[in-house]
């Protein structure tokens, strides 16, 4: 039938193809129709919170407007309106934060701004007719020129940047706008205003109405990161070294998310600064302590990603040499998957990690019998390109993993305490007597002769220890 309709298609020339071409259009209209139909489908399903997102500007926006048609005894805010409807067009962000810092950027820009523009245009006033355009152009020229280069420091840029570039768009309109009408201070009244309304409408929309935390969403993503890279050292060892079969892989190209989340990651703690404290999550939570364990979490992913490669690169029989260190890397694999495995369930309930530190030292322990294995092999009639060198590659490897993942427990031991965590007071409270006792004189450091190791010597006193 098709090789009909094209023998029929030629044969028409071109008449005949743009008859075929427009018979064929409604069906194409609908293909597309139901494609776009699964994409928005997928879209809500992925995250929910996006539909009531779109809920919640449309109903700001038709509260917002509802000013241009407000008319008190001493008259509304007219054609100034706008500034209220596009302020929460910009404004009004999917997260919390984000609304906020823009919010908290636009209003303070608005107002300073609005007043230093009827400062100068106060000024020029003064100077007369003539020199009324040349203190304007002073005053744009050097405010314009010193806000555009602070935008150039990385921590203005990070917070401030949006805040800048409406001081300077602010500062512009309402000293030329002054420049041609003589009612400036209405002018700036109602532009503070209207601004001042819709970011406290977008404000009060994003908190109240089904608020999205993105201290929350970090927090979450954080410890989605973790949990990938122990799946896959979890499932690593049985796959690589052959004694499971590969039926599901999933696990195997989770970690790469991990290497493409740093900007998210940056973003989302920005605008978590800005977000009340919620939920579980105090004012002052230590946010940048989460960038902290980002990146080493993909420090480790790199490391993964090699490893990944050693996965799809060898294909063939176990040689002798692989055989021997089977056993010792797959508990080191086994091991680290499980340490970060429970610093991942530490983070998303809050709790210490005690239990965490037991992996590592196994992991250690299985190293050091790598070690003595490696030490007592023989490399008799064995090739050492092909059969030793992606071997002890992969050994290489898990052994700077044990390092990342030592690291990535640490700095979450340390946001477990300053977050305040569930348990971390209990891991707090033997440091704090501990130091107490060495300011007492109670605990008294020795130093081996002859050896770089280091003994705490308690010395009894009921005094000190009766508290």
């Amino acid at each position: 039938m098709d090789i009909d309709e094209s023998a029929v298609r030629k044969s028409g020339g071109i008449f005949g193809r743009r008859w075929w071409c427009l018979k064929a259009l409604p069906g194409r209209f609908i293909d597309n129709m139901v494609e776009f139909a699964h994409k928005v489908e997928k879209l809500g399903k992925d995250d929910p919170r996006r539909i009531t997102h779109s809920i919640k500007v449309g109903l700001t926006l038709s509260l917002v407007s509802l000013l241009y048609y407000c008319r008190p005894i001493y008259g509304g805010f007219g054609s100034s309106t706008m500034s209220a409807i596009l302020t929460v067009v910009v404004v009004f962000e999917f997260s919390v934060g984000a609304t906020l810092g823009k919010g908290f950027n636009r209003a303070l820009a608005t107002f300073l701004a609005g007043a230093l523009g009827f400062g100068a245009h106060h000024l020029a006033t003064l100077a007369g007719d003539k020199g009324h355009p040349a203190i304007l152009w002073f005053f744009i020229f050097l405010l314009a020129a010193v806000a555009s280069f602070v935008r150039f420091f990385p921590g203005i840029k990070a917070r401030y940047d949006y805040g800048v570039l409406m001081f300077i768009l602010t500062f512009c309109l309402v000293s030329v706008s002054g420049y041609q009408e003589d009612e400036i201070l209405e002018l700036a009244h109602k532009r503070v205003s209207t601004i001042a309304i819709g970011c406290l409408t977008c404000v009060i929309m994003s908190i109240f109405v089904f608020p999205v935390w993105a201290g929350h969403d970090l927090h979450k993503l954080i410890a989605r990161n973790i949990e990938k890279e122990a799946d896959f050292l979890q499932g690593f060892g049985e796959l690589y070294f052959g004694t499971k079969g590969d039926t599901d892989i999933s696990w195997l190209h989770g970690y790469r998310s991990v290497l493409n989340s740093k900007t998210a990651e940056e973003a989302m703690a920005n605008f978590a600064r800005w977000e009340p404290p919620h939920g579980k999550f105090r004012f002052g939570h230590p946010w940048k302590q989460y960038l902290k364990i980002s990146a080493m979490t993909r420090q480790c992913a790199y490391r993964l990603e090699a490893l990944s490669r050693s996965i799809t690169s060898e294909m063939k029989e176990p040689s002798e040499f692989k055989m021997i260190i089977t056993l010792s890397c797959m508990e080191i694999s086994v091991e680290l998957g499980k340490a970060l495995q429970e610093i991942s369930s530490a983070i998303k309930n809050m709790t210490y990690p005690f239990t965490v530190s037991t992996h590592i030292v196994n992991a250690k322990t299985a190293a050091e019998d790598l070690h003595r294995a490696l030490e007592a092999i023989t490399l008799d009639n064995t090739n050492i390109l092909e059969d030793v060198m992606p071997a002890a590659s992969v050994t290489s490897l898990l052994l700077e993993i044990i390092e990342c993942t030592k690291n990535i427990a640490e700095s979450v031991k340390v946001l477990a305490c300053l977050a305040k965590f569930k348990g971390a007071d209990l891991a707090i409270l033997p440091e704090k007597q501990t130091r107490r006792l060495l300011r007492s004189g109670n605990i008294k450091p020795h130093h081996a002769e002859n050896d770089s190791t280091h003994a705490l010597i308690i010395e009894y006193a009921p005094s000190a220890m009766v508290e």
